[in-house]
């Protein structure tokens, strides 16, 4: 399964590359998180508890970074297993670029995942929709998150724009597999691990 996607989020390019390195702030931005562990720099374990159309389990897992180039790009590699539920692993590139206006970064990534057991019966068009959906969610998070810690004034004046919303403003098609950091991490983690 290819992911794809791309997302703007209002605070500057370092800031959101020190949430994404934040345990803190992606465990209070993932959806059923229920430990974040940073084993080392570039390592994290987790344990989330997620439901992917009928298939509920609690997925252990196990994600590294490389190819780091602090504050533009890393790949994000993980794998895990989620006991009958399955098992996945998975490559995401996530890169992040200044806007225009001030305090917006673009964060978009593309990777892959292969997944079996289970999820793997379920099909490519409802994990599919389960990734989009669980990619959004994260972002939504994830961004009121940022903005509760660095502007508590504005919280609910700033909102993300979502992929529909970047397609139609750089008219990049909108792929029906867009997914998405550390939503991707929240994909090879919540679902994949």
């Amino acid at each position: 399964m290819n992911l794809k996607g791309e997302y703007i989020i209002p605070a500057s390019k370092n800031t959101v590359w020190e949430h994404l390195n934040n345990t803190e702030t992606l465990k209070k931005s993932i959806k059923g998180c229920e430990t974040l562990d940073k084993v080392s720099a570039t390592e994290f374990n987790a344990k989330v508890k997620a439901k992917v159309g009928p298939v509920s389990a609690i997925f252990n897992g196990s994600v590294s970074l490389t190819e780091l180039d602090p504050p533009n790009s890393y790949i994000i590699t993980g794998q895990g297993k989620g006991g009958a539920a399955g098992f996945a692993k998975g490559s995401v590139k996530i890169t992040l670029f200044d806007k225009d206006t001030p305090n917006n970064t673009l964060l978009k990534y593309e990777g892959n995942a292969h997944v079996g057991g289970k999820l793997a019966q379920l099909g490519s068009r409802l994990i599919g929709g389960v990734v989009q959906s669980t990619a959004d969610d994260f972002f939504k998070t994830f961004n009121n998150y940022i903005n509760s810690i660095e502007n508590p004034e504005s919280i609910i004046n700033k909102t993300i724009v979502s992929n529909k919303e970047v397609s139609k403003y750089t008219n990049i098609p909108y792929w029906v597999w867009v997914s998405s950091l550390i939503a991707i991490i929240v994909i090879i983690v919540a679902f994949f691990a």
